[in-house]
C-alpha cells in the first residue's frame, strides 16, 4: 500500500517522464532523417527541374505490371517506367527549347502507322479505319478505369493515354533525329583523309623487346602508383554507387527424421485401414493405395502431385524410366523412394504396346465458340457435328475424296500438306486427338471432338509399337518439421548475435558455414546471387543508418535465413583501390618495365639493339592505319602511328606498345595517289556519322541533363 501511495503521489512526475520519452523518440526520428527533410516525398525524381510526381509514376508502374500479367517484377516495371519518363523529360527540355511539337495531323499519321496492322482497326477490305479507332478510344473512356483486351494485352483509358503519349514522344524523337542528321555534313578534306587512312602503306623493320624480358620480381608497385594510374585513366575506372556484402545462407532443409516421418505417413496411405463411420455407427474398411479401384481420385485427394492420365515410354527425351518401375506388373507398387524433394510410391495402372509417333490426316470443322474459330464461323455445335458426320460417311465410302474435301477444313496450315500431321506422343496436341491417333490402328477413321471443334481423323502410319505404361504416383512433399525449423532459426539467430565486423568470416569458418559474397550491388538492384530476389537486403545496405560491419538477419522468400554483413560502401565516382588494382597493377607494371627497358638502351641502330637483348630483327609489310596489325604480334596502333610519321630509312625513338617496347626503321612508305572525286568516302563517313547520331544523341542530352533520383526511398 505504501508503494501504491508513492506512485499516486508521483503520478504527475511519471506522466512527465513518459511524455519526455515519447518526445525523445520522435526527436530521434527527426534527427535520423536529417539531410532528407528537404527532399519532396511526393516526387520520385526530377529531370532538368521538372519533377516526376510519385502518384502518377506509381500508377504507370501499376499499369505496366497489369499489362505484363506478372511476367515482370515490380522493380523491373519501375525501372522501365523510370527510363521512359527520364527520356521523355530529357527530350522535352530540348524540344521545348527549339519549339518542336506534335500537331494534330502528325498525331493521326503516327497512330495510323503504329496501329494499321491491328485487326481491331481494319475495315472489311483490310484497310485501316480511323472511325473504328475513334470508337475504341471512346469505349475505353466510357468504361474507365476498367480494362479491355487489345492484341493479347489488357489496356484501359489511362494506359491508352500513356501509349499515345509514348508514340507522340517517339514521333518527336524521330523528327529531332532527322534535324540532327540534316546538320551532319562531311567535307572533301575528310574524304581525302579517309582515303589516305585506308590506302597509305608502310613497310618497316623492328625489334620488339617484350615486357617479359623484365622479371615481375624486380618491379615494385606502390599503392600510390596504382592510384595515380587510376586518376590518369578515369574513363576506365568510372563507377556508380555500390555496396558489397558477405552473407551466410541458412536453408530450411528437412532432416533425416523429417524424411522418416514422411515415409511413415506415406506407408499409412498404402495399406487399407479401418475408420469409424459415425453415420452407420460402425467401423468401415477404407481402401489404401494398393487396393483402391479409383486410382485417379485417390491420388488427387491424397498426393502432392496430381494424377497424370497418360502413357509413358521407357525413354522420354534425355530421361529414362528406371527398370524397377517400367517392368512392374499391373497393380504392383514400387517404393517408397525419395525423388526431387518428394517421398513417392509408384503403381503401374496399365501397360500396352503402342507407337511413340504417328502420321494422320484430318479435316477440322469448327463451330461458334470453339477455340480459335474465326469471326466467319457462325454454325452451332450441332450443325458442325452433322456436317462432320456427313463428311465421315463420304470418306468411309471413298477415302480418295479426302483431298477434295479439304476446302471444308479450317486448319489452313495442315491443308497445305494434304491435311497431314506427323507428331510424337508427347507433342502438344489436344488429348482427345492424341489418344485416338495412338490408341487405334492404322487405317482407323472417325470423328473426334476437341476444344477446336470436330476433327475427322484418319490414321495413316504409326512407327514400330513398343511397351508403354500408365502409372499413378502417390507423393508427399518432404518438408522440415517445426522442430527442424526452430533448430535452424536458433542456429541462424545465434550466429547473428555472435557475429560482428571483426569475427564474421572466422566465426563462419569455425562453425563450418559457407560464406558467399555479393559485390557491386546497385541502389535499385533486387536480385542477389544465390539468394534471388531480396530487395530488403539491398535497401538495408543503402540505408544511411547502416554502417560497414553491421550484421543483420533476413527472412528468405523461399524459407530460411541469410545473415548479412555490410563489407564496403562505394559512393565515389571512381573505383576504389581494391577493385581497380586487378587491372591497374598489370598496366603499372608494364609502364615500369618499359621505363627500365628504355634506360637499358643506349644505342640507336636496330642491329645493336637486337644484339643487346639477343632478339631478331623482324619485318612488317604493307601496314595501314585502318588495320594497325603487325603480323605475329597483334594490334599495335601506337607503333603503326609512329611508322606513318617517319621518313624512309629513319629509326624511331622507343615506342611503348601493348606487348612491349618497339624500335622501328622505316624501309618504305607508299602514299596513295589523289583521286578526282571523294564522294564515295564522303558518303561512307556521312552514313556512319548519321547512324552514330541516332544512337548517341539521347545519351549526350542525358549526360548533360540534371537528373535527381529518389526512387530508392519508395522501392
Amino acid at each position: 500500500m505504501a508503494i501504491l501511495n508513492q506512485i499516486r503521489q508521483r503520478s504527475f512526475f511519471l506522466i512527465v517522464v513518459i511524455a519526455m520519452a515519447l518526445f525523445s523518440f520522435v526527436l530521434a526520428d527527426v534527427f535520423r532523417n536529417t539531410g532528407t527533410s528537404d527532399m519532396n516525398t511526393s516526387t520520385v525524381g526530377s529531370v532538368n527541374g521538372i519533377e516526376i510526381e510519385r502518384d502518377d509514376f506509381m500508377r504507370k508502374v501499376d499499369n505496366v505490371e497489369k499489362q505484363n500479367r506478372g511476367s515482370r517484377s515490380a522493380i523491373q516495371s519501375m525501372s522501365n517506367i523510370w527510363d521512359q519518363e527520364t527520356k521523355k523529360l530529357v527530350l522535352k527540355t530540348e524540344f521545348d527549347e527549339i519549339g518542336l511539337r506534335v500537331e494534330k495531323n502528325m498525331m493521326r499519321s503516327l497512330l495510323k502507322n503504329n496501329l494499321s496492322a491491328f485487326d481491331e482497326f481494319k475495315d472489311s477490305d483490310g484497310n485501316f479505319d480511323e472511325s473504328k479507332l475513334n470508337q475504341f478510344i471512346l469505349n475505353l473512356k466510357e468504361i474507365s478505369p476498367e480494362t479491355t483486351e487489345l492484341q493479347n494485352s489488357l489496356v484501359n483509358y489511362e494506359s491508352w493515354n500513356i501509349f499515345e503519349s509514348n508514340i507522340a514522344a517517339f514521333g518527336l524523337e524521330q523528327s529531332y533525329n532527322k534535324l540532327v542528321e540534316a546538320g551532319i555534313n562531311t567535307t572533301i578534306f575528310e574524304g581525302l583523309t579517309d582515303h589516305h587512312f585506308n590506302n597509305d602503306l608502310v613497310d618497316f623493320e623492328y625489334v620488339k623487346i617484350p615486357f617479359s624480358k623484365i622479371s615481375d620480381s624486380i618491379i615494385q608497385v606502390k599503392k600510390s602508383d596504382v592510384n595515380q594510374y587510376i586518376n590518369n585513366n578515369q574513363n576506365k575506372y568510372k563507377t556508380t554507387k555500390s555496396r558489397a556484402i558477405s552473407f551466410v545462407k541458412f536453408e530450411e532443409n528437412a532432416s533425416s527424421a523429417d524424411k522418416l516421418a514422411t515415409e511413415i505417413n506415406l506407408q499409412n496411405l498404402i495399406e487399407d485401414r479401418e475408420e469409424y463411420d459415425f453415420n452407420n455407427k460402425k467401423n468401415i474398411k477404407v481402401p489404401g493405395f494398393r487396393s483402391t479401384k479409383n486410382n485417379e481420385e485417390f491420388v488427387n485427394i491424397n498426393s502432392a502431385i496430381k494424377y497424370f492420365d497418360s502413357y509413358v515410354f521407357k525413354k522420354m527425351g534425355p530421361n529414362e524410366i528406371p527398370d524397377e518401375i517400367f517392368n512392374l506388373s499391373v497393380n504392383e507398387l514400387h517404393g517408397p523412394y525419395s525423388e526431387d524433394g518428394f517421398m513417392k510410391v509408384t503403381k503401374l495402372i496399365e501397360a500396352r504396346r503402342m507407337p511413340d509417333s504417328v502420321k494422320v490426316r484430318h479435316i477440322l470443322i469448327p463451330y461458334f465458340g470453339s477455340l480459335r474459330s474465326g469471326p466467319e464461323v457462325s454454325i452451332t455445335r450441332d450443325q458442325a457435328k452433322a456436317k462432320s458426320d456427313s463428311i465421315l460417311r463420304i470418306l468411309k465410302r471413298n477415302r480418295n475424296k479426302f483431298d477434295s474435301l479439304l476446302d471444308l477444313s479450317s486448319d489452313k496450315v495442315s491443308n497445305q500438306n494434304g491435311g497431314e500431321i506427323e507428331f510424337a506422343y508427347f507433342d502438344s496436341f489436344a488429348e482427345e486427338f492424341r489418344n485416338f491417333s495412338f490408341e487405334n490402328n492404322v487405317g482407323s477413321i472417325d470423328i473426334v471432338e476437341t476444344e477446336f471443334g470436330f476433327h475427322i481423323i484418319e490414321i495413316l502410319t504409326q512407327n514400330k509399337k513398343q511397351r508403354a505404361i500408365k502409372v499413378a504416383n502417390l507423393a508427399l512433399k518432404i518438408e522440415p518439421s517445426e522442430i527442424t525449423r526452430d533448430s535452424i532459426y536458433n542456429i541462424a539467430s545465434r550466429f547473428e548475435i555472435d557475429a560482428n565486423e571483426d569475427n564474421f568470416d572466422d566465426l563462419a569458418n569455425q562453425r563450418q558455414f559457407d560464406i558467399k559474397k555479393a559485390n557491386n550491388l546497385k541502389e535499385l538492384d533486387e536480385n542477389i546471387p544465390i539468394l534471388g530476389k531480396q530487395r530488403s537486403i539491398v535497401k538495408w545496405a543503402y540505408d544511411e543508418t547502416t554502417n560497414i560491419g553491421d550484421v543483420k538477419r533476413f527472412n528468405l522468400q523461399d524459407g530460411g535465413y541469410a545473415i548479412a554483413i555490410l563489407k564496403s560502401i562505394n559512393d565515389d565516382e571512381l573505383m576504389d583501390y581494391e577493385k581497380a588494382k586487378i587491372t591497374a597493377i598489370p598496366e603499372v607494371k608494364k609502364q615500369k618495365k618499359a621505363e627500365r627497358i628504355i634506360k637499358m638502351v643506349n644505342v640507336t641502330d636496330l642491329d645493336d639493339i637486337s644484339d643487346l637483348f639477343d632478339l631478331g630483327i623482324e619485318t612488317s609489310l604493307a601496314v595501314s592505319l585502318s588495320s594497325p596489325v603487325i603480323s605475329g604480334v597483334g594490334n599495335e596502333p601506337n607503333v603503326i602511328g609512329f611508322a606513318m610519321g617517319l621518313d624512309k630509312d629513319q629509326t624511331s625513338e622507343p615506342i611503348i606498345g601493348k606487348s612491349g617496347v618497339f624500335y622501328i626503321k622505316l624501309t618504305d612508305k607508299r602514299i596513295a595517289s589523289e583521286i578526282d572525286n571523294y564522294q564515295v568516302q564522303i558518303n561512307k563517313i556521312n552514313s556512319s556519322n548519321r547512324n552514330a547520331s541516332r544512337i548517341n544523341t539521347y545519351d549526350a542530352l542525358k549526360e548533360k541533363a540534371e537528373i535527381e533520383d529518389f526512387r530508392s526511398l519508395f522501392y
